[in-house]
């Protein structure tokens, strides 16, 4: 059988302002079976953005998983991520789990992958899923020639991998956390 699987997230910072968002669409091989999915969750009482790809299931164990690593680290995001990380890796249940996880708070973005990498990006963006290779390169366009917001260049990014990625729809939800 098919897995299900969700698809494509995007994170900028700009001026102070973080944003995450993802598209809404789910697909068990090649048919969608949900548009309005939402794949990005507030975290660590409001403090901490996260967003999934990949298994749907696995995205929630590891969601889960990274919320009670903030819990155990005090919402220190980096060593939770680094924990999560490490645990994701060694362990024999989570290490076949299909999923990328990307996480922010005011200060920091990571990308969390099941081989155990913790990834800074350089430029604070990240994008993961089947449209994320065109979200990046939209946002980073746009973070150069543009002046839009945080949360315009993600609602944008996720618009253009929409309109490249069958994978990836127009249904988009995206958070914010201000300074």
């Amino acid at each position: 059988m098919a897995e299900m699987r969700g698809t494509t997230v995007v994170c900028v910072r700009r001026d102070n302002k973080v944003a995450l968002g993802a598209d809404g669409q789910v697909t068990i091989g090649a048919t969608v079976m949900k548009e309005k999915a939402v794949k990005v969750r507030r975290l660590a009482e409001g403090r901490v953005l996260a967003g999934f790809s990949g298994s749907v299931s696995d995205a929630f164990t590891l969601f889960e998983r990274f919320e009670g690593k903030l819990k155990e680290f005090h919402g220190n995001l980096p060593r939770a991520a680094v924990e999560l990380g490490k645990q994701w890796r060694t362990d024999k249940y989570l290490k076949n789990l299909e999923a990328l996880l990307a996480v922010c708070d005011r200060e920091k973005s990571l990308l969390i992958s099941g081989s155990g990498e913790v990834i800074e990006p350089d430029d604070g963006i990240i994008a993961i899923g089947s449209g994320g290779p065109y979200a990046l390169a939209a946002a980073r366009a746009l973070m150069k020639h543009s002046q839009l917001s945080a949360p315009e260049v993600v609602r944008e990014s996720l618009m253009i991998a929409a309109g490249i990625c069958i994978y990836t729809n127009t249904h988009l939800t995206v958070e914010t956390l201000d300074d």
